[in-house]
């Protein structure tokens, strides 16, 4: 086995993202874990496929206009107060730079959303290649990146809250690279990272009961042959966590 861990960055390391062993999932589109109130981990193609522009809106004809206002078709005057719909802000006296996950050009949101933050957290997700086969995927990250993971964590007021713990939301192999240890190796990589990066501690979310090939989230065995122990012992939502060195 020759396995390369390959970050994800841009469209060329998220193109190989490998599929699901289960072809009704897809975590290149899972939106469980970042959206707290719709997400599904149910596939969701939408999210793979580059959202088109929105049209620039124009007042309609039968409005007086005002002679003040820029032309409809003018460039919008910068505000440098204004956040934008990603939620980050340049700095008004610096030179404008293009958004790191879409290089200036429109992208899928799964994309969007797994580098949003990668200029000062680094990336969320990483692929484990053989050869030239990707055959491991798992995403990770602060649990501010995750709305889920924070809901979840309220129910168990015995977790540490300082400091708070990285978590790895998704780990996953392709079905035909199942058992050969991709998953436990790609998971000792991320947590080599997060130690890098300054976290004291990383948690994982597995789903109790679900069918290993129908969940990216693992069994509570795979988490402990990777050094975890169980944090919370629940029956629906446990809670696993390892200590960073």
């Amino acid at each position: 086995m020759s396995l390369r861990i390959v970050d994800v960055t841009d469209a060329g390391s998220f193109a190989l993202l490998p599929p699901c062993a289960d072809p009704g999932f897809d975590h290149r589109s899972c939106d469980y874990w970042e959206d707290a109130d719709r997400g599904s981990r149910a596939a969701r193609s939408s999210w793979l496929e580059p959202a088109p522009p929105e049209p620039t809106p124009r007042a309609p004809s039968s409005l007086a206009t005002n002679p003040f206002a820029p032309k409809a078709d003018a460039e919008p005057v910068f505000n440098p107060f204004a956040v934008p719909a990603d939620g980050t802000m340049d700095n008004p006296f610096a030179p404008r730079r293009d958004s790191p996950s879409r290089g200036g050009q429109p992208g899928p949101r799964k994309l969007g959303l797994l580098v949003r933050g990668m200029a000062v957290f680094g990336s969320y997700a990483k692929v484990a290649l053989d050869g030239d086969d990707a055959v491991a995927y798992a995403q990770f990250g602060p649990l501010s990146a995750y709305p889920r993971a924070l809901h979840l964590r309220e129910l168990y007021p015995q977790l540490p809250t300082a400091p708070l713990p990285a978590v790895i939301t998704c780990i996953a192999t392709t079905k035909a690279a199942r058992r050969r240890g991709y998953a436990r190796d790609l998971v000792e990589e991320v947590c080599r990272d997060l130690g890098r990066r300054g976290f004291a501690a990383v948690e994982a979310y597995p789903a109790a009961g679900a069918d290993p090939e129908a969940t990216s989230a693992a069994s509570i065995p795979f988490w402990e042959r990777c050094g975890f122990h169980i944090a919370v012992a629940d029956e629906r939502f446990p809670v696993v966590r390892r200590e960073l060195d």
